[in-house]
C-alpha cells in the first residue's frame, strides 16, 4: 500500500472532531498528532481497529501545542510517582510529545493496571515511556539517552523520512530476485558481514572485525556490490566486535540510513566500539573512525524488541527473536518481497539454557533458507555439559585458592563475563567456593552496568531473584571493580587469592594480557580459559603448548615471558551452539528450510556441519566463500 493510499485509508476512519495537524512516519509506523484533547486521550479502541484494518503500527499523539509545560509536567510526575519506585531521571521528547521517565523500579511508576501512567498522561498529555535505571551507575546508558533526546528534531524529521521511503514505491514482483553477498564471515569466524539484496533494497546484515587478526581484520568492502550510498539499512544482531565494530565506518563513509537493534545491543556495542578507539590507539593503530562517528550511528538507531515485526524497506519486513548467544543477541528473520521469501540468519546462537539466557526459539511462522553459524560445527566439536562445566570451574578455584593463587579468566567482556560472574556467585553464596573477592576489570564492570539496566532481556531464574526476591547476584559484595592500571598493580602485589575477570577473551588486548605478563610466572596461578580462542591468538598459541611467550613491555622493547601458572580450557561455557545443539536445532525448526547456508566458523567445520546436515536432512546446503555471492530466489 502506497504512503499516500495509506494515509488517505487511515485518515477516512476518523472522526470530524479529530483535529489532526500532521501525519508522520517513525520509520514503518504512522503517529497522527492532533489538537483535540479529548480525541487523544480517548483514541484507544479507534486506534486498535485503524491498525486492524491497515495492518500497521498506528499512534495518536497530543500535538506539541496543547501539551503541558514541561516543568509544570515535571512536578506533577514527581508528585504522583512514589517515592520507592526511585525516579532518577526524566526526559522530555517536545519534538514527538514523548516523556521518558527513568527508575529504578519501573513498575512502581506504572502502577497497578497502568494506573499511574494514565494519571500523568491524563493531567499532562505527555506520552510516557518508562524505562529501568542501570543498578550500577553508568554515564554510558546516561550520555545515549542525553543523545538521543536531544537530537528530538533531526531523529523526528530522520524517522520520517524513513517512512516515507518505506511506503513510497510499490514492490514489483515481474522481474524479482534475492541474493546475499558474502563480505566477511564465511568459512571464517570474524568480521562478520552480508549483503542482502533485492531489485528494491540494499541491506548490510552486521558489520565486524576480526579481533586476532592483521591481514584479514575488515570485511571485503572493495566487492563490487557494496555500495555505501546505495545501502537502505543496517541490521545489527548483537554487540560483539566481530559483528558490530565497524558500524561507525560506514556512518564516517557516508551512511545516513536506520540501523536495527534492540536497546540492549545498542548500549554494549557502543561501550565496545569506544573501547575499540580505545585499545587501538594505545597499540599505536591508525584509528578508522572515531567517537562523533559512533555519536552519529546513535542518532540513527532504531530498537526493536524481541518478537517486534517491523517493514525496515518496502519490501522487507524485519523481526528479531533471542539468540541465547548474549544480552540482547538476536536471531533475524527476514519476510522478503512481501511474503515471497523467508530467511533465518541465526548469527551466533545458542540452543540450549544458560545461567543468564534462555534458548533461541525454532517455531516460525515461515521459513525457507537458513543461514546457521558453525562455530562449533565439526563433529568432535560436543563439549561437557554446562553442569560439568560448572563444576570443573568451582573445583579449580577452589584449588587455587587453597595453594594461594590467583585465578585469571579471560573473558568476553560482554556475555561471557557475566554468564560466569552468575555461576560464581552462585556458588559462593551456596557455599560451594569459600568466600572469596572476585576482581571484575574495568570495561567489564561497564558492561555489566547494562546488564542490570535490562534484566527483562534474561532468562526466569534471573529474574525471580530480581524481581521476586531482590536480589541482584551482579550487585552481591564479592564483586570488586578494578578501574585502574594503579588498582591493577595494587591487585597483583596483594598476595591474597582471588579471582579477575577481564577483557579481552583472547588474550589480544585488554586488561587480561597485563594480567597474563605478571601472573604467569608463578605455579600457584591459575589461567582458566571460557571463550573461544581466533586463530592467530594468544590464547590459542597457550591452548597448543607454547609456554615461552614474548610480549612487549610496558616500558618498550620486547621480554620474554616463562610460563609456569596452570592453564586450563572449559569449552561448554560458550555462548554459542555445539555441534549437537546445532544439528537438534536444525532437525527441530518449523517449518523444515528449503536452503541451508552454513557460515560463521573455521572452513573445515563450515564444510563438516553442511555436509553433514545434508546427509541427515536431505536439504540443499551450501558453506560459501567470502565475496561469494548466492541467489537465493
Amino acid at each position: 500500500m502506497a504512503k499516500y493510499e495509506l494515509l488517505s485509508k487511515i485518515e477516512s476512519m476518523l472522526p470530524s472532531n479529530a483535529q489532526i495537524v500532521e501525519s508522520v512516519f517513525e520509520g514503518a509506523n504512522i503517529v497522527l498528532y492532533s489538537k483535540n484533547k479529548d480525541f487523544v486521550l480517548k483514541s484507544k479502541d479507534l486506534v486498535r481497529k485503524i491498525v486492524n484494518t491497515v495492518k500497521k503500527r498506528v499512534e495518536i499523539r497530543p500535538d506539541p501545542s496543547i501539551l503541558m509545560n514541561p516543568d509544570s509536567a515535571r512536578s506533577i510526575i514527581e508528585k504522583e510517582v512514589p517515592k520507592e519506585a526511585g525516579l532518577q531521571d526524566v526526559w522530555f521528547d517536545d519534538q514527538r510529545s514523548i516523556v521518558l521517565l527513568e527508575a529504578d523500579k519501573p513498575g512502581l511508576v506504572i502502577g497497578r493496571s497502568g494506573e499511574i501512567i494514565n494519571t500523568l498522561r491524563q493531567k499532562t498529555l505527555w506520552i510516557p515511556f518508562v524505562r529501568r535505571a542501570p543498578a550500577i551507575k553508568s554515564d554510558l546508558i546516561k550520555t545515549i539517552r542525553y543523545t538521543i533526546y536531544s537530537n528530538s528534531a533531526y531523529r523526528r524529521k530522520f524517522m520520517n523520512k524513513i517512512g516515507q521511503k518505506i511506503y513510497g514505491t510499490p514492490i514489483d514482483k515481474s522481474n524479482y530476485w534475492i541474493r546475499i553477498s558474502c563480505l566477511g564471515g564465511y568459512r571464517e569466524v570474524g568480521r562478520s558481514c552480508t549483503l542482502l539484496q533485492t531489485p528494491h533494497s540494499r541491506v548490510i546484515i552486521d558489520c565486524g572485525v576480526n579481533v586476532a587478526s592483521d591481514e584479514h581484520a575488515y570485511p571485503h568492502f572493495e566487492a563490487p556490490e557494496f555500495d555505501v550510498s546505495a545501502l537502505d539499512a543496517i541490521i545489527v544482531t548483537h554487540a560483539h566486535l566481530d559483528h558490530s565494530a565497524l558500524v561507525p565506518l560506514l556512518f564516517k563513509y557516508g551512511f545516513r540510513g536506520p540501523v536495527y537493534c534492540n536497546e540492549p545491543t545498542r548500549d554494549i556495542m557502543t561501550l565496545l566500539q569506544l573501547d575499540y578507539i580505545d585499545v587501538n590507539q594505545r597499540e599505536g593503530k591508525k584509528l578508522l573512525f572515531d567517537s562523533r562517528d559512533i555519536k552519529e550511528m546513535i542518532r540513527h538507531v532504531f530498537c526493536l524488541s524481541f518478537d517486534e515485526v517491523t517493514d525496515i524497506t518496502n519490501d522487507v519486513r524485519l523481526t528479531f527473536f533471542n539468540s541465547g548467544h548474549m544480552l540482547g543477541a538476536s536471531m533475524a528473520h527476514f519476510n522478503i518481497g512481501d511474503g515471497y521469501h523467508n530467511m533465518l540468519y541465526t548469527s551466533d546462537f545458542k540452543f540450549n539454557d544458560t545461567k543468564m539466557l534462555s534458548h533461541a526459539p525454532y517455531n516460525f511462522q515461515r521459513l525457507e533458507t537458513l543461514a546457521i553459524e558453525s562455530t562449533y560445527g565439526a563433529k568432535g566439536d560436543v563439549p561437557p555439559s554446562l553442569k560439568e562445566c560448572e563444576a570443573r570451574l568451582i573445583s579449580l578455584v577452589n584449588e587455587t585458592i587453597n595453594r594461594g593463587g590467583k585465578v585469571l579468566i579471560p573473558v568476553l567482556g560482554a556475555g561471557r563475563a557475566q554468564e560466569i560472574m552468575l555461576i560464581i556467585e552462585e556458588a559462593i553464596r551456596k557455599k560451594k567456593i569459600q568466600n572469596v573477592n572476585v576482581f571484575v576489570d574495568g570495561m567489564v564492570w561497564d558492561v555489566t552496568a547494562i546488564h542490570t539496566t535490562y534484566p527483562e532481556y534474561m532468562n526466569t531464574n534471573v529474574k525471580r531473584l530480581i524481581f521476586a526476591k531482590d536480589h541482584n547476584p551482579f550487585l552481591a559484595p564479592c564483586f570488586k571493580w578494578v578501574g585502574s592500571q594503579a588498582e591493577r598493580d595494587k591487585l597483583i602485589e596483594n598476595t591474597e587469592p582471588c579471582v579477575i575477570l577481564a577483557t579481552s577473551g583472547m588474550l589480544t588486548g585488554g586488561s587480561s594480557v597485563e594480567y597474563f605478563r605478571q601472573l604467569a610466572e608463578n605455579q600457584n596461578n591459575q589461567l582458566i580459559f571460557v571463550s573461544y580462542q581466533g586463530k592467530g591468538s594468544l590464547g590459542r598459541r597457550l591452548q597448543a603448548g607454547e609456554r615461552t611467550i614474548k610480549m612487549e613491555s610496558r616500558k618498550g622493547g620486547i621480554e620474554v615471558i616463562k610460563v609456569k601458572m596452570q592453564i586450563e580450557t572449559i569449552e561448554g561455557f560458550s555462548g554459542h551452539s555445539n555441534r549437537q545443539e546445532l544439528i537438534n536445532f536444525v532437525k527441530q525448526l518449523q517449518p523444515k528450510p528449503k536452503r541451508v547456508i552454513v557460515m560463521h566458523g573455521e572452513s573445515s567445520k563450515c564444510l563438516d556441519l553442511a555436509s553433514s546436515i545434508h546427509k541427515l536432512l536431505k536439504v540443499e546446503t551450501q558453506a560459501p566463500r567470502n565475496l561469494d555471492a548466492v541467489r537465493i530466489r
